[in-house]
């Protein structure tokens, strides 16, 4: 097996070849979650990239257009709310709240890149959704994991014992170049440094109870029916070449 380093400028070089390196204007905004909003104006909720029921039946219509229009609102609104916050307490000079709307930034920063990300790696099933990944992807998990099973029990274990709410997610760890798999409690709690999301899965209960109660082990067992392989390899890909 090639070593990792190798394996990296193996799919740096190729991915030029093959007309996939973005070129440098484009790698200003990550595709991984969202664009940058334009100056001075709000983050915004993103679009879905699908209809609220496109990933029926694993995930239904009404918990979709919940989660989407309602909570990943609530977090774009949290994260302007902070930002101007904090803008306060730089003009005035006053920081008695910086505590505060530090913590709140974390949350709601966090929720809405974590959801931003999460809409774009999931697809219709047949349609870009399930099914096993490919390429750059499937070579990055069997150097990292093994094989593909082990990647999935492992990922699958770590989504159900999250305690609470929060989200099972695959990180790219620069140090090492591995794909690792961590949980984050809420949308922030047990961040690692010097490390990038590219697929994740929220397992707070508003992402499923109303199909599935407290039968979180069966949503994240359909979730793996809809996920995008695809956008995942691009993530990546979007990480290697911007090293």
């Amino acid at each position: 097996m090639k070593s990792r380093r190798a394996f990296i400028k193996t799919v740096a070089a190729g991915s030029v070849a093959a007309g996939t390196m973005l070129n440098s204007k484009l790698l200003e905004a990550s595709p991984i979650a969202y664009g940058p909003p334009p100056s001075g104006q709000p983050h915004a909720l993103p679009d879905l990239p699908y209809a609220y029921d496109a990933l029926e039946p694993y995930i239904d219509a009404e918990t979709m257009k919940l989660h989407h229009d309602k909570h990943h609102q609530g977090y774009v609104n949290g994260l302007n709310k902070a930002e101007a916050e904090l803008a306060k307490c730089r003009e005035s000079k006053d920081y008695s709240l910086i505590q505060h709307w530090s913590r709140q930034l974390a949350f709601n920063g966090g929720g809405h890149w974590l959801h931003s990300m999460f809409w774009k790696t999931m697809a219709p099933n047949g349609k870009g959704g399930g099914g096993l990944p490919g390429g750059i992807v499937a070579e990055a998990i069997k150097d990292s994991f093994g094989d593909f099973d082990q990647f999935a029990a492992h990922f699958s274990a770590a989504a159900g014992a999250v305690e609470g709410s929060g989200w099972a997610l695959l990180h790219f760890r620069y140090d090492d170049q591995k794909l690792v798999i961590m949980q984050a409690e809420n949308q922030q709690k047990l961040s690692a440094w010097g490390s990038v999301p590219i697929l994740g899965v929220d397992v707070w209960e508003h992402a499923y109870y109303i199909k599935y109660q407290n039968k979180r082990a069966d949503y994240v067992k359909a979730w793996w029916n809809v996920v995008n392989w695809g956008q995942v390899e691009k993530n990546l890909l979007w990480i290697l070449n911007k090293k």
